[in-house]
């Protein structure tokens, strides 16, 4: 069965600036990458729908969806939500809702069986987005809200969130803390932005804070000993991915040096858990990852191994 492939012309207008690193050239790597490998023939594609205002407010609050509406310019400016990393233009409003509507749609196509699995290739991203504040260039927790849809919609009791973004997940965690219908794990470099997770006491939380230039023999050993017993335990009916690729080697939003070959095992490993326990049901969505060439390389690894050769 191919792999859901869902984005939205909207995510190519939002734009933070020139230089910023969080560009629309990020999608235009991986759709180059996807035809380039000859991955494209094994995807169907989707637009994405916007969510509604009452899926955001399953996991944000009613008071900062109404900021972020009101945030939104409405000419060529560009308006900053935080500190001056995460801005909006005329078209991020759209961009947003349309990224929360990628992964709602994509659990409802892997639970109503048409894939298998679905990548959401979408921005802005939203791992750092917690109920009433954003930042980290996330605005709405695209990945937090189709969790939250599988739970409420599909009535699934309990849901895998693997976070393997180089920084800390901190919304999701935020959001998802001491929910037992959630198993949140999130391999982050520490210490480093945003300077959370490495003392975080709730038993549905894994945290993996690795220290810079983590290697992929290291990440291997860490994830094997801290995450994968556990999720074997949990059995999670639905596996979500927070899929960040700024710990590639190659990347200097941080300092890791991982390659394709050590995301492509992880998510190998995340695909024979979703054999055993979920009926193969994955959805992965974009967050990190920065420097184009690396980042298409990663996806296109990343796509192949959720695609399976089982």
């Amino acid at each position: 069965m191919n792999l859901a492939f869902i984005s939205h012309p909207s995510c190519l207008e939002h734009r933070m600036g020139e230089h910023h690193p969080e560009c629309p050239e990020r999608l235009n790597a991986i759709g180059d990458r996807m035809i380039a490998c000859g991955i494209e023939m094994l995807l169907t594609h989707y637009d994405a729908p916007a969510a509604s205002r009452a899926q955001l407010e399953m996991v944000h609050e009613a008071d900062y969806v109404q900021h972020i509406i009101d945030t939104a310019p409405s000419d060529d400016s560009v308006a900053w939500v935080d500190g001056g990393d995460t801005g909006m233009n005329r078209h991020t409003m759209e961009a947003a809702m349309h990224s929360a509507g990628a992964v709602i749609l994509g659990v409802d196509l892997v639970m109503s069986d048409r894939h298998h699995a679905a990548f959401c290739s979408v921005r802005p991203p939203g791992h750092h987005a917690g109920r009433r504040s954003g930042g980290g260039f996330c605005l709405f927790n695209n990945v937090a809200i189709g969790a939250a849809h599988a739970l409420a919609h599909h009535g699934l009791e309990r849901v895998a969130i693997i976070d393997f973004d180089v920084h800390h997940g901190n919304g999701t965690e935020e959001i998802f803390r001491g929910d037992e219908r959630v198993l949140f794990c999130s391999s982050f470099q520490h210490p480093y932005y945003p300077n959370s997770g490495a003392d975080t006491d709730a038993p549905n939380i894994l945290n993996l804070p690795l220290p810079r230039l983590t290697d992929g023999a290291a990440f291997k050993a860490a994830i094997e000993q801290a995450w994968l017993p556990r999720l074997d335990e949990f059995a999670p009916e639905l596996i979500m991915i927070s899929a960040g690729f700024d710990g590639h080697i190659e990347d200097d939003m941080a300092h890791f040096n991982l390659r394709e070959a050590d995301f492509g095992w992880l998510t190998r490993e995340l695909h024979q858990l979703a054999l055993r326990h979920a009926g193969e049901r994955v959805v992965s969505c974009l967050e990190g990852g920065y420097t184009l060439s690396a980042l298409g390389r990663c996806v296109s690894t990343h796509l192949d191994e959720l695609i399976g050769h089982v």
